[in-house]
């Protein structure tokens, strides 16, 4: 993948890009608090090798667990804007994202995100995307009434059964809380925890899963077969 540099009004941000033949499916891919692409090494060399266009911005790491709604806007602005530059006008796109990238896709897909009463982000809906993968995503911005209305995306969202971050519970409030017309396929995979997605976690995370490596694998995957598909 190639790092090219995008301007977002005064400031510069970083996109690591994976060109691929016309046609091919184009992948969104959304960082979650780290902000660097490149710790998730395992899925994107997956999606490369199966024929799929990436655009990833790479985020400064958010300093709080609980991002404001300027870091949030910022990223869901620069992930549009790394689409607009890159791809075809036409192309139709696949997000997946994970952790607080996966929510930011919710949102992008055309889902209401909240900080909390009375603290609406407002969001654009970004109609290239045609289908979601998320990754242990945090679902507590979209609790608001009716919030996750306006979602017409196919979903397929993964979370560990030992996650603590964002439990197993919190996608499948999610997906019963979605519209009856769009399709959510949830995944748990047993022992795994919030950063077994990542192949580069953060500093002093302890791994559950007994071989991480294998399940990077398997979930690549699979994620590259819900792109394809």
């Amino acid at each position: 993948m190639l790092t090219q540099t995008l301007q977002d009004g005064g400031d510069s941000f970083k996109v690591s890009v994976q060109e691929a033949a016309t046609g091919a499916p184009v992948v969104l891919f959304a960082v979650g608090t780290g902000g660097q692409p490149e710790r998730h090494a395992t899925l994107l060399n997956a999606l490369a090798e199966s024929g799929c266009m990436i655009v990833a911005p790479h985020f400064e790491r958010l300093a709080s667990t609980t991002p404001s709604e300027d870091e949030l806007t910022l990223r869901a602005r620069r992930l549009s804007l790394a689409l607009d530059a890159f791809i075809e006008p036409s192309a139709k796109v696949i997000g997946v994202g994970h952790s607080i990238g996966a929510a930011t896709l919710v949102a992008m897909a055309g889902a209401q995100m909240w900080l909390g009463p009375g603290r609406r982000i407002l969001i654009a809906s970004d109609g290239r995307l045609t289908r979601l993968a998320l990754l242990a995503p945090p679902t507590g911005f979209f609790r608001a009434p009716a919030a996750l209305d306006a979602v017409r995306v196919p979903v397929l969202t993964w979370v560990g059964s030992v996650d603590s971050i964002t439990p197993p519970i919190q996608t499948e409030w999610m997906a019963s809380a979605m519209p009856d017309s769009v399709s959510v396929d949830v995944r748990v995979t047993e022992g795994a925890g919030h950063f077994s997605f990542m192949d580069t976690p953060p500093p002093h995370t302890t791994e559950p899963l007994p071989d991480k490596n294998a399940f990077l694998r398997e979930y690549s995957r699979e994620i590259c077969k819900f792109v394809i598909g």
